[in-house]
């Protein structure tokens, strides 16, 4: 691992100066993706800001209805939070279906929606990969991508982004908190990630110097009728091959709304309204979510290794879909697909 400084931040602006003083920094709080790219020679930070301390880990009620989980929540905490448990439980699901309970322990809410890619090239430094030295190439669209993804990739990059929470909170409409030199700023979470484009480097949109302080959920939860279900090689914590939230609102045996989100399958949490607009008004039936799941993945394109995921992304999506109508929601406990 390189040498590097380190400092505590004081408050949420003192961080910002910090880290506007010297861009090559980075923000640690539980650490535990940074630590494991930093001891690979992935990232060489020339500061940690120790963040860890900061009040940022409270769930607190909106005035809307809705709940503000501040950054520095642990994952576990917030999986088994009363008022996540009762009103977000496809949060609490995603958030269980991923990693281990001693990583959920260390593991911070905004730390979960700024881990990077486990693509194996982006890790192994002897490859190379555009993410980690821009320009270079990318090794996994010739090489083993079985993990990879199927939709929104580009020729610079098909790697995946590795959150199970955050296919969860982008289902649920949340919005993402963040404080920076220019002030505070609200960003809806489909845009906080983004497609590689040319720019597969660039994870997310914050800006330079911006730290996020909060997430923000709607009053709407879905919590009769919703599912998380994660397919993935081995049931004892590994990344998803594809995984889907669903959460339905239903008027007798029709739909009245609707949210559907995949993991595993692009660069960012994969959501696309046009499918959710198609289950409106129709029937639960098997007919209305095969449906939906040929216009989600209408471009979806496989590579030599993966083109397996598209037909495991349908029926994951009409299985998914299935259960949340059926108000039978994957049990994270035993994983056995439901």
């Amino acid at each position: 691992m390189i040498g590097f400084q380190y400092s505590r931040a004081q408050d949420v602006a003192d961080a910002v100066r910090q880290i506007a003083a010297e861009p090559s920094a980075k923000f640690i709080a539980g650490g535990t993706n940074l630590i494991d790219l930093m001891k690979q020679d992935v990232e060489r930070p020339s500061r940690l800001i120790d963040i860890s301390r900061l009040p940022l880990r409270s769930v607190e009620e909106t005035a809307s209805g809705g709940l503000r989980i501040g950054a520095l929540v642990p994952n576990a905490d917030l999986a088994y939070h009363p008022l996540i448990a009762q009103r977000y439980p496809m949060l609490a699901s995603s958030i269980l279906a991923g990693a281990s309970a001693q990583l959920r322990n260390m593991a911070s809410t905004g730390g979960n929606l700024l881990q990077r890619t486990r693509c194996y090239y982006f890790y192994d430094t002897a490859t190379p990969c555009n993410k980690r030295v821009p320009g270079s190439g990318c090794s996994a669209i010739a090489g083993l991508n079985r993990m990879h993804a199927i939709l929104g990739t580009s020729e610079s990059c098909i790697a995946t982004h590795p959150s199970d929470m955050c296919v969860a909170l982008v289902a649920l409409d949340a919005t993402v908190h963040v404080a920076g030199p220019a002030g505070a700023r609200v960003i809806a979470f489909a845009d906080f990630h983004r497609l590689p484009g040319d720019e597969p480097q660039r994870d997310t949109t914050l800006q330079d110097g911006e730290i996020v302080t909060a997430v923000e959920l709607p009053e709407r939860g879905f919590s009769a009728h919703y599912t998380y279900l994660k397919i993935r090689d081995r049931l004892s914590y590994a990344f998803a091959l594809v995984s889907v939230a669903a959460g339905l609102e239903l008027e007798g045996d029709r739909i009245k709304d609707a949210r559907l989100a995949l993991g595993g399958v692009a660069h960012k949490p994969w959501r696309d309204p046009t499918a959710e607009t198609a289950l409106r008004g129709q029937p639960a039936s098997q007919a209305t979510f095969a449906s939906a799941a040929t216009i989600l993945l209408r471009d979806a394109k496989g590579y030599e290794h993966n083109r397996f995921k598209i037909d495991l992304a349908r029926r994951a999506i009409v299985r998914a879909l299935t259960q949340a109508a059926a108000g039978t929601p994957q049990l994270q406990s035993s994983k056995k697909i439901a």
